[in-house]
Parts: structure tokens; C-alpha cells; sequence
């Protein structure tokens, strides 16, 4: 072949055409690649995550659904001053850009209130020792019930009106009474105890509250 041969291509529409051709096609197939991807993942769509901190389970799962995203409960933590069910955290957090359809993972205040043990109290500590410890555990207290015994010792612990036994557990935050004795001696035959084997207090007995 020579070199005026080999050259005469170049004169050729056909062969030019059929150049022409195949780049069009891979121009367009490159094109429809690009719009493929760019439909399939939302390129240049995002919706932004809402402030759903503090709301029950329902609204903030009405308030994801409203902007396309879902959610799912995947923790949950308890905070004593907080509605129970309530939103505490998520992730991705509030102001965060997403895809549409994204799942969001959401930590809520636990709808049960988690038992405590409470503090080994009875027959071992003053009132003042006794009431330090379980405040410092979370508990509340309530007004003392008193018994004959040995003046600002405690007795028992009790809860909603029944005496607690070592190691008893009691949900966190409840409000607890101390029996206390108030320094008076009294006929072996007067005391009454109750199936814990514990003095129970003569005449009126205080009115408790609900632990809530």
C-alpha cells in the first residue's frame, strides 16, 4: 500500500460519516448514562431533617412523613422531666440536608419508668444519713411516720404505704416515707407490727401521694 493509499480516507464521506456516527451514538450514550444516574439518585433534590425534639412518637413520625422521610425507634433513654414516648434525639439531627425517602434514627424517653433499688436505710442510719442517701439516689420524700424507738432512727422505709425489705426496687424518682422513732418507750403491748415485722405508728397515719 502507499502512502497516497493509505491517505485516501480522507476523501471518503462514508468513512467520515460512519466517524460522525459513533460519536454521536457514545455522545449519546454517555448522556443518557449521566441522566440515568442523575434520576436514580435525586442529584440536586434534598430535604432538610425538621426539629422534632421534645415531640410524642406520632407527631414527629407525621412531621418526617411530610417531607418523604421515614423513621424508626432504635433507642431509647429516660429523663425524669420529659414526657414519656417523647423524642430525645435523632440522627441525622435537625437542619441536616437529605435525600428524600432517607431513614431517620430516633432515641425516645422511655415509656416505662425504670425500677431502682433503693438504699439499705432501715435499722442501720439516722433520719439525716437516711435522707441524704436516698436524695442523693433521685427519691423524693414525704412527711416521717413515727414510732415509739429511739428518737430520729429509722425503722423502715416505705412506699405507697407498704414497708420496704432489703434490696426492694421502686420506680426511679418515687416518693418514699421514713419511719422514724420518736424517742418515747412504749408498753410491749400497745405496738402492733405489720407482716415485715416492723412497728407500725399508732393512730392517724399520713396521707401519701402518688409517686407521680
Amino acid at each position: 500500500m502507499t502512502i497516497k493509499e493509505f491517505f485516501s480516507f480522507r476523501k471518503n464521506r462514508l468513512f467520515w460519516g460512519n466517524i460522525i456516527a459513533m460519536v454521536v451514538m457514545v455522545t449519546g450514550v454517555i448522556l443518557g448514562v449521566l441522566k440515568a444516574l442523575d434520576v436514580y439518585t435525586r442529584h440536586g433534590e434534598a430535604v432538610v431533617v425538621p426539629d422534632v425534639k421534645g415531640l410524642s412518637l406520632p407527631e414527629a413520625r407525621n412531621m418526617f412523613a411530610d417531607r418523604g422521610l421515614n423513621c424508626v425507634v432504635t433507642d431509647s433513654s429516660y429523663v425524669k422531666n420529659l414526657p414519656a414516648g417523647c423524642v430525645l434525639d435523632y440522627n441525622p439531627t435537625a437542619g441536616q440536608r437529605v435525600k428524600e425517602g432517607r431513614m431517620i434514627y430516633l432515641t425516645i424517653n422511655t415509656l416505662n419508668v425504670p425500677l431502682q433499688e433503693v438504699p439499705d436505710v432501715a435499722d442501720n442510719s439516722s433520719v439525716r444519713q437516711a435522707e441524704a442517701r436516698l436524695l442523693a439516689a433521685g427519691f423524693r420524700l414525704t412527711n416521717n411516720d413515727s414510732i415509739p424507738g429511739e428518737k430520729d432512727w429509722v425503722y423502715a422505709v416505705k412506699y405507697k404505704g407498704d414497708s420496704l425489705e432489703i434490696g426492694a426496687k421502686v420506680p426511679m424518682g418515687a416518693i418514699l416515707t421514713l419511719v422514724i422513732g420518736n424517742g418515747e418507750e412504749a408498753p410491749a403491748d400497745s405496738l402492733q407490727v405489720d407482716s415485715s415485722g416492723v412497728p407500725q405508728v399508732q393512730g392517724e397515719v399520713l396521707d401519701e401521694e402518688d409517686w407521680f
